[in-house]
C-alpha cells in the first residue's frame, strides 16, 4: 500500500475490507517511490500479492509519473496485482459525462502528470486496473474539501466556492471498500471510473457539508470560475456505470 497515511490510504489500511490482510504501508521516509532501485528491492523483499498505489505529491511530477512507473514495473516483475489510483482532474470538462474510453484532456500540470502516469501504468502493466475517482468526502473524518468549508465558516479563509464547477464526489469509506475489492479481483483490468452517482457543484458540496455538521452556511461565499480568472475544468462528471455492472458502487455525500 502506497500513500497509507493519506486520506484514502488510511481508510483502506484501517477499513473492514483489509482486516484479514497483512498490509505493508511504508512511509515516504522509509521508501522513496521515485527511486527505481528502492522500489524494486522493497517489492522483491515483500513479494506482495497486490499493490494499491495511491501516493503522490500534487506539485511534484516525479512523485506522480516516476513513482507510478516504478511501481508498475515492480508489480509486473514480481507478479503483484496492481490497483492504480487516478483522478478526474485529467479532463478539461464538458456537458456530457466521461466514460472510460475517453482520453485525458488536461488543462493544468497536475492533470497532465496524472495522464502521463496512467499511460505508463497501462503500457507497463496491462493487467493493472486504473481507478479514476473524484472529490472525497468523509463520514467520520473531514476531507480536505470539508476542512476548507470549516476554514471559511470560522473566518480563517476567504475562499469562495464555485457554482459552475461540477464533480462526482464520493464517500471515502465506499471508495476504500471498492478499491480493496479490486485488489483481490484479477478479472478486471484497464480504466474504471468510481465517482459518486450525483454531480455536485463545489458550492452545493460546501452547503451540504455545512448543513451536515451544523455549521453556519450563511458565512459561505460563492463565485464562478470565470469571475475568479482561473483556468480550470468546469463540469467534469464521471460515468461509473461500468463499475456498477461489476458490483462496485459508491455513494455521494449525504444531503
Amino acid at each position: 500500500m502506497t500513500g497509507g497515511s493519506g486520506f484514502l490510504g488510511r481508510h483502506i489500511v484501517n477499513g473492514p475490507a483489509t482486516k484479514s490482510w497483512e498490509v505493508i504501508a511504508p512511509s515516504s521516509q522509509a521508501l522513496d517511490l521515485r527511486n527505481h532501485e528502492s522500489v524494486r528491492s522493497f517489492v522483491q523483499d515483500w513479494k506482495p500479492a497486490a499493490i494499491i498505489h495511491t501516493a503522490y505529491r500534487r506539485d511534484d511530477p516525479a512523485s506522480i509519473f516516476d513513482a507510478s512507473r516504478n511501481i508498475a514495473e515492480a508489480a509486473v516483475r514480481y507478479g503483484a496485482r496492481l490497483v492504480h489510483l487516478s483522478t478526474d482532474a485529467l479532463f478539461a470538462g464538458r456537458l456530457t459525462a466521461y466514460r472510460e474510453i475517453d482520453e485525458p484532456t488536461p488543462v493544468h500540470d497536475y492533470g497532465r502528470w496524472k495522464a502521463e502516469a496512467e499511460l505508463v501504468v497501462a503500457t507497463t502493466s496491462p493487467a493493472a486496473v486504473i481507478v479514476r475517482t473524484s472529490l472525497l468526502y468523509g463520514r467520520t473524518e473531514l476531507s480536505v474539501h470539508e476542512l476548507a468549508v470549516r476554514e471559511v465558516i470560522s473566518g480563517r479563509s476567504n475562499m469562495r466556492f464555485f457554482t459552475d464547477e461540477f464533480r462526482s464526489p464520493v464517500v471515502v469509506d465506499d471508495l476504500a471498500l471498492a478499491v480493496a475489492e479490486l485488489a483481490g479481483r484479477d478479472d478486471l483490468a484497464g480504466r474504471l471510473h468510481l465517482g459518486g452517482p450525483e454531480p455536485l457543484s463545489r458550492a452545493d458540496l460546501a452547503i451540504r457539508t455545512a448543513r451536515r455538521h451544523g455549521w453556519d452556511e450563511s458565512k459561505l461565499r460563492f463565485s464562478t470560475i470565470e469571475e475568479s480568472g482561473l483556468h480550470r475544468p468546469g463540469k467534469v462528471v464521471l460515468d461509473s456505470s461500468l463499475a456498477a455492472s461489476y458490483g462496485l458502487t459508491v455513494n455521494a455525500p449525504p444531503s
